[in-house]
């Protein structure tokens, strides 16, 4: 099976494909240029592999939460894309594909670990989700949810590690209950991948229209009177 992948729910913009098994992938710090670098990217990297958008399976985006401009672009450009190849599409969490990051990187055997991903929100809020990562891959602990720092409560069960923005933002957020901190993570596009492929091999896919991004809160800016 072959599918396209993209993120721009963050600074990092990226771009991957997964074909048959294998990964190819593309990711630069785009600070707010992704409507400029995404789609050169995903030429480059359809290019590279010797296919052609038509001939891919399906397209998987990240759908937030995350930057409402970086989620408008991505789900922009999944849309037109998946529009223009008749592909069906997949959206897939933003921070559960942040804890695929962590789950890649770690050999866990029989013993699961638990991974709590927060992205800064601003607005003096974060975004954050749990996950428990064993062997079979990842499941959600803790649904996505924005909040203040300080209302954050680590759940129960076993050793913690925390990724993503949230904690360089806010360097106090649990401290000392944590293992280990992983403040450089990023949604990534070949993570995304690798949990839409599941769902495509489950034919839990959605039209061209379905393209739309989990913001979770709606609320952009704050008032005069708010900011006071």
């Amino acid at each position: 099976m072959k599918i396209l992948a993209l993120d721009t729910s963050t600074e990092l913009c990226s771009v991957a494909l997964s074909i048959d098994g294998g990964m190819l992938s593309h990711a630069e710090m785009a600070g707010n240029r992704h409507s400029e670098l995404l789609l050169p990217m995903v030429d480059e990297l359809l290019a590279d592999a010797g296919w052609r958008l038509d001939e891919l399976d399906g397209l998987a985006f990240g759908r937030g939460p995350g930057s409402f401009t970086g989620l408008r672009i991505g789900c922009g450009v999944a849309q037109g894309l998946a529009f223009g190849a008749n592909l069906p599409v997949v959206g897939v969490v933003t921070l559960a594909a942040m804890a695929e990051e962590v789950h890649q990187d770690m050999a866990l055997g029989d013993h699961p670990t638990h991974v709590l991903a927060c992205i800064d929100a601003r607005m003096h809020e974060i975004y954050a989700a749990a996950y428990r990562c064993t062997a079979a891959g990842i499941e959600e602990i803790m649904a996505p949810a924005v909040l203040r720092p300080e209302a954050l409560v680590l759940p129960e069960g076993g050793d913690w590690i925390g990724c993503g923005n949230g904690f360089s933002t806010y360097p106090d957020l649990l401290k000392g209950q944590l293992t280990e901190i992983r403040a450089d993570i990023h949604p990534h596009a070949r993570s995304i991948a690798r949990l839409a492929l599941p769902r495509f091999e489950a034919g839990e896919t959605g039209p061209a229209e379905s393209a739309e991004p989990l913001y979770i809160r709606d609320k952009v800016a704050l008032k005069t009177c708010e900011r006071q």
